[in-house]
């Protein structure tokens, strides 16, 4: 089922769920109640919260079910420690039983991996005089230069290695998580990483028309002697065969960085390429030629994909937290790192139904407040934008987002200045509440992580609970739980109206 429900994703564009997000600069109740009771005035009341941190096991599931994106690099700071980030995938053959022509020589291969980086931030080099090498055409070079999108240090450096996998991967419908140990052997390239990525452009002097164009991307090198060993060596052998053997033969390549510290990126895992740049010789009329051609790897989907995240806690102060109710503080971290529950006490419960029962309210809207705490998370570090939600012990969507997002009015989080030293948002959970007070539905636990739905651009629907952003999702942040005295503390808040 998954398998299926992810084709469906690539073959349709995705949004993050911005139908369930808004950043704004003031709270306000929610349009779904007040659609009801037009011209009422809304009473405002508030009630306790306890809150609890959640040890997510510092793994989830990591595969290609689960990797719209992929996140590669490592970055410490002191209150969640350092996380570091790897990519692991098979490699097929664009075709098999390959044939490579008479003499094949490699001349290069190169990795091509197409991180997100700033659009809207370029630098260009132009260099007017520059011949290019076949013809000797008088030509024209542009060279556009745009800072690779980082969360972390920004101007860090790091080095990236490309290894050769040592271990078996499996089946691509396989459930795999990001603890996973993968073996590697021999080391294919490396490139340092100076936080940029470029495109480049030739054009001839004469009529400006192309000659050479390349998107944006990050070009790594690796060892030809391996590859013409490994592949055009063996060209009519069985390991090149088929897909069965190839994948066993060649079992894949790791990308990792060789650092602790510096930034976290992101790149779409199917985007990635592998060519191989070779010449074979053909004769014509007694003379031999050496014929350049290429060859492309094939490192999308059907390939078994896993992201491979270490969470070392040590000495940071997450390490210390204790995991009991009504915790002071929330830490809540992406890519495995902690979550949190939110509950509403019972006897607070009670007061509003003792309001619903004996004063005949209507609840308008009801959120749960959330601040950060603007000490323990002092940075310039990009703030969430948003949360997974889901009920304790259930699976499904959120029953407001379910019940409330065809609306088209309905947000799950609000968010608010995010640009500031504290942030607060609010959780929406009007018809959560409605169903506890009004129709004696369960009083689950809220759960919260970080990370945001896959929603079809079309509709505006996430697709489900499942499909999300949590696996590829860097941020971090600290919260205000259930501090007594403190009155930025996690708080229930409700507007409300007599009928």
């Amino acid at each position: 089922m998954i398998r299926n429900i992810k084709s469906i994703i690539k073959a349709s564009a995705m949004v993050l769920a911005g139908t369930f997000m808004l950043l704004s600069c003031e709270s306000e109740a929610d349009n779904f109640g007040s659609q009801l009771f037009t011209g009422a005035t809304g009473n405002v009341a508030s009630y306790e919260v306890e809150t609890y941190n959640i040890d997510n096991g510092k793994k989830l599931q990591a595969d290609a079910s689960r990797l719209a994106n992929v996140t590669l690099g490592a970055f410490t700071e002191g209150q969640f420690g350092m996380q570091k980030s790897s990519y692991v995938t098979q490699v097929r053959l664009s075709n098999y039983a390959p044939t490579f022509g008479t003499n094949p020589k490699i001349d290069s291969v190169v990795l091509v991996v197409k991180p997100q980086y700033a659009k809207d931030s370029v630098t260009t080099r132009t260099f007017e005089n520059y011949t290019y090498p076949e013809g000797n055409v008088a030509a024209k070079v542009v060279v556009n230069n745009y800072p690779i999108t980082k969360y972390g240090k920004a101007k860090k450096t790091l080095t990236l290695n490309v290894h050769e996998v040592a271990d078996f991967l499996g089946a691509a419908s396989d459930t795999l998580y990001s603890n996973k140990p993968v073996a590697v052997s021999t080391l294919l390239g490396s490139k340092v990483l100076n936080g940029t990525v470029s495109s480049v452009k030739i054009t001839k002097k004469s009529d400006n028309t192309d000659i050479f164009n390349r998107d944006v991307s990050l070009r790594i090198p690796l060892d030809k002697n391996f590859f013409q060993t490994k592949i055009l060596a063996k060209a009519g052998s069985a390991e090149l065969s088929d897909i069965s053997n190839f994948i066993r033969y060649f079992k894949g390549i790791r990308l990792s960085v060789e650092e602790n510290d510096g930034y976290l990126m992101k790149f779409v895992p199917d985007a990635l390429e592998m060519v191989m740049y070779y010449k074979s010789d053909v004769t014509t009329n007694g003379t031999t030629t050496a014929i350049p051609a290429t060859f492309a790897f094939n490192l999308g989907s059907g390939n078994t994909h896993l992201s491979q995240i270490i969470n070392d806690q040590t000495g940071a102060a997450v390490e210390n937290v204790q995991y009991t109710t009504n915790a002071s503080r929330l830490y809540l971290q992406g890519m495995g790192g902690p979550g949190a529950g939110l509950r509403i006490p019972a006897t607070e419960i009670a007061k509003i139904k003792e309001l619903y029962k004996n004063q005949n309210i209507a609840i308008l809207s009801a959120n749960i407040r959330l601040y950060s705490d603007p000490v323990a998370w002092k940075n310039s570090y990009e703030k969430p934008f948003t949360f997974l939600v889901r009920k304790d012990g259930e699976k499904t969507l959120f029953s407001d987002m379910s019940t409330l997002a065809n609306n088209g009015i309905y947000q799950l989080i609000k968010a608010y200045d995010l640009a500031k030293e504290q942030a607060y948002y609010d959780i929406a959970i009007t018809q959560t509440l409605k169903d506890i007070v009004e129709k004696e539905a369960a009083n689950k636990d809220i759960i919260i992580n970080i990370g945001g739905y896959e929603s079809n651009i079309t509709t505006g629907l996430p697709y489900g609970q499942a499909y999300n952003t949590r696996a590829y999702q860097p941020h971090r942040i600290v919260l205000i739980g259930a501090e007594a005295g403190n009155e930025q503390r996690a708080r229930l808040n409700i507007t409300y109206t007599k009928k």
